[in-house]
């Protein structure tokens, strides 16, 4: 019995050490123990990142050019799980909480607004790259297409500084046929016509105008004809490349895309005044001024901040109702900046 006993209690152990060590156990001759679970991911992980090495050796000294497009790819997909982590935290704030998006910092506010621009465009991307290896299909619509297709994670450092001026040209294009349609805007009150049109002449003069030209017609922004939800949709045609989206929509369409985005920029000048426009570093402070309408890329940050100083104080008094007066200001202040 005492022999049953004992031989009860060193199974008892030996099962207890197997499951506390991960069926590993020293009463086990050494050619049986088995490996823990975390060795074998350490193990794998270790022999994953050896093959990638090798094989990304062996692109860069064959293929430079292919190499690139898969060193971009691939950083741009940790950028993009690093801001989807960034963003989750800022969504598990806002619900405990319970904070709409006009309540959060500015920073916040910028990162949640530019990762679902972002993701929206990405989105059929990572789609099609799931399958195995179609991600050889994406590098070819990289290099290709990507200005269209990708979004600046993907982008190199020349792409940034070369895709950022071809989109802004695209937007000055668009200056001198906002004006033409507030020239030839017929309006009631004789006097905010004539200032709208004195408005509009200076800056086809090439003047940029003072804060308390732009605020003198901002009535004209509030309601007919102007007003967010007012415009005719040959003008709404027109702004909508002033934040870079598409005009070929429905009038209705256009419309609520128009308040939606004019909506989060009016927010956003908000927590930036409430943050002040010195705090933003010199990359988020570019980032505001191209965003608003001005390019910024060959500006310096003391430049950019007196922009956005000047930006603040012409939106400051803005409602939610004046959103249009905000998407007509890009042409506005913009167009004729001298730096």
């Amino acid at each position: 019995m005492a022999l049953l006993s004992s031989s009860l209690t060193r199974f008892c152990c030996l099962r207890t050490n197997r499951i506390n060590n991960g069926l590993y156990s020293p009463y086990l001759p050494c050619q049986y123990r088995l490996y823990s679970t975390s060795q074998v991911r350490r193990g794998l992980g270790r022999y994953v990142q050896i093959v990638n090495s090798k094989y990304e050796s062996f692109l860069k000294t064959r293929f430079p050019r292919f190499f690139l497009l898969y060193h971009t790819f691939v950083e741009g997909i940790k950028l993009l799980f690093r801001d989807g982590k960034e963003v989750r935290r800022i969504k598990v704030n806002m619900h405990s909480d319970k904070l709409q998006f006009k309540d959060l910092p500015y920073r916040d506010m910028e990162k949640l607004r530019q990762f679902r621009r972002d993701l929206g465009k990405a989105l059929p991307l990572l789609v099609i790259s799931i399958p195995p290896f179609a991600n050889y299909l994406v590098f070819l619509l990289m290099y290709f297409f990507p200005r269209q297709l990708l979004i600046p994670h993907f982008w190199t450092p020349r792409q940034q500084l070369e895709f950022r001026g071809v989109s802004h040209s695209v937007r000055v294009q668009q200056h001198q046929p906002v004006l033409s349609g507030l020239q030839n805007l017929k309006v009631c009150e004789g006097v905010l016509q004539k200032r709208l049109q004195d408005l509009c002449v200076k800056v086809q003069n090439g003047a940029t105008p003072q804060v308390s030209e732009i605020l003198a017609v901002k009535k004209l922004f509030s309601g007919p004809p102007l007003g967010i939800k007012r415009m005719s949709s040959e003008q709404m045609r027109l702004v909508s490349p002033l934040l870079f989206l598409t005009p070929r929509l429905p009038s209705f369409l256009m419309s609520r895309r128009l308040q939606r985005h004019g909506s989060q920029l009016l927010h956003l000048d908000r927590a930036l005044s409430r943050m002040g426009v010195q705090k933003p570093e010199r990359g988020r402070v570019r980032q505001a001024c191209f965003l608003r309408g001005l390019y910024s890329s060959s500006l310096n940050v003391h430049k950019c901040r007196e922009w956005m100083s000047r930006w603040i104080t012409c939106k400051k008094p803005s409602k939610d109702s004046e959103v249009s007066l905000l998407l007509h200001s890009i042409v506005f202040l913009s167009a004729n900046y001298r730096h």
